[in-house]
């Protein structure tokens, strides 16, 4: 396929190396030419130290031309940028591209999801465009998919026969890639599984074991089904790649950013210090105010994300936190 990917992040340029690999026509695009300019002149990425890039993939300056003739075009750009990213690109979108988002949070004005947000531009600017809207996410850190790393990702879209399609471009022996209709379903457990991994960090932080971070990850999925449901997903989604294999790796694994920003507000440092020395975007912090409402929207109690909320927003100590959510009252585990 001929593929443009919107972003130059880590994530974007570990796809672009597994897509140029599979033989895929493959141009990268990013908003900030610095960007743009070190990949074409070095041909490595400044956050994946090792990977030498395939010259075969072309990086452009212009959206015009990351659009130029694409099948597919990926959205890989941090969630806050996705709304201005669709907007620079929705000009130049030719009838039947695939859209396909590989982004992961929610709009906080707009409870909007990635591909719901661009749906959203196409229809204000390009209300007659004929395309097909598609979303990517599963347990897949970018530095492993760089490394050839076994890893296996979900391709959402409601076109079983496009999921396919998708699937084909990224599928070797290396990326195993499944199919599912449930795109809502599937950026739902992408966003709130960010939070959870907060709390993971956190809890890590504070010097509590492997028993919390069970407990932390079983009751997070449950928290994640239960708004997910409320908003018509399908069940099954939450417990396939999308929802507990996401959350999983991203609870446990020092690759995480939203794992170690947690770990380090756990030992006492503010967000905004952590942010900084991390120097990437924690999703999971951009999500909290959506999430919480969503759970005022849909009438579901989401304690765990109540708590990281508590911690980063209002400044409550994190084990009087703790002490709470294990405080709460007794329930059933089927209800």
């Amino acid at each position: 396929m001929k593929i443009g990917i919107l972003g130059a992040g880590t994530w974007s340029i570990a796809l672009a190396s597994l897509l140029v690999k599979n033989g895929n026509d493959v141009t990268v695009w990013s908003a900030l030419p610095q960007e743009i300019d070190a990949l074409s002149e070095t041909h490595t990425h400044k956050n994946l130290p090792g990977l030498t890039l395939d010259e075969r993939i072309r990086y452009t300056k212009e959206p015009s031309c990351v659009c130029d003739g694409a099948e597919l075009l990926l959205f890989v750009v941090p969630s806050a940028f996705i709304r201005s990213t669709a907007a620079s690109v929705c000009p130049y979108l030719s009838d039947g591209t695939i859209l396909a988002s590989a982004a992961k949070g929610i709009e906080r004005e707009t409870l909007n999801t990635m591909t719901q947000i661009i749906e959203d531009e196409i229809t204000q600017r390009r209300p007659t465009l004929s395309y097909t809207i598609a979303a990517l996410s599963g347990p897949t850190h970018a530095e492993e998919v760089a490394a050839a790393q076994p890893t296996s990702i979900v391709s959402a879209c409601e076109d079983r026969e496009i999921a396919m399609r998708i699937a084909a471009a990224f599928s070797n022996s290396c990326m195993r890639v499944y199919t599912n209709t449930d795109v809502l379903g599937v950026e739902i457990c992408g966003a709130l599984k960010n939070i959870i991994a907060l709390a993971s960090g956190i809890m890590r932080g504070m010097g509590l074991g492997d028993n919390a971070r069970a407990m932390l990850i079983t009751r997070g999925i449950a928290e994640i089904t239960r708004i997910g449901l409320a908003m018509g997903c399908n069940e099954r989604t939450f417990m396939g790649l999308a929802g507990i294999g996401d959350l999983i790796v991203t609870c446990t694994s020092p690759h995480s950013r939203n794992n170690r920003c947690g770990e380090m507000i756990g030992r006492g440092m503010t967000y905004e210090a952590a942010s900084r020395e991390i120097g990437m975007v924690v999703e999971g912090y951009h999500a909290l105010e959506a999430a919480m409402e969503l759970s005022r929207t849909y009438h579901v109690e989401m304690p765990i994300t109540s708590a990281v909320y508590d911690i980063i927003k209002n400044n409550r100590p994190p084990k009087q936190t703790v002490y709470d959510l294990m405080s709460r009252d007794i329930k059933n585990e089927l209800e």
